[in-house]
């Protein structure tokens, strides 16, 4: 009979053992890491799209613009963010900014905000301007 150690040890090895998401904050919507990473993304491009606003009177056309707005910086120009993708969209008076996973399931839903900072997501699909805010 297997020890409880070598059984732990044989799950993390294999990643047969899930451990439950550790909220990072109190009132933290984010189901996983990868959902946490996404929404503090998305918190930072707004961000750093309402200082660009404040400093040119326009929103960034592009990611690159707004590099060190904020605290926007070049590395996240990169818009493969590891479970998911960036989209963005930038016209001087507003912007549009989606987080696509790359697989759909209970830990990586969609999210999407704008000039609004309203910040909105979905289960399956790919999250617009009229999905659900998310909670």
């Amino acid at each position: 009979m297997r020890s409880w150690a070598a059984i732990l040890l044989l799950a993390a090895c294999t990643g047969w053992a899930q451990t439950a998401y550790m909220p990072k904050f109190p009132g933290d919507p984010a189901h996983s890491n990868a959902e946490a990473a996404a929404l503090g993304y998305l918190r930072t491009v707004a961000g750093a799209q309402r200082e660009y606003k404040k400093k040119h009177g326009e929103y960034a056309s592009s990611l690159a613009a707004l590099v060190h707005s904020g605290s926007f910086t070049k590395r996240m120009t990169n818009t493969d963010r590891g479970d998911y993708t960036v989209h963005f969209r930038g016209k001087k008076d507003a912007f549009a900014l989606q987080m696509l996973p790359k697989q759909f399931d209970p830990e990586h839903r969609a999210f999407y905000t704008d000039e609004t900072g309203k910040i909105r997501a979905e289960d399956d699909k790919t999250a617009t301007a009229e999905s659900p805010i998310l909670k």
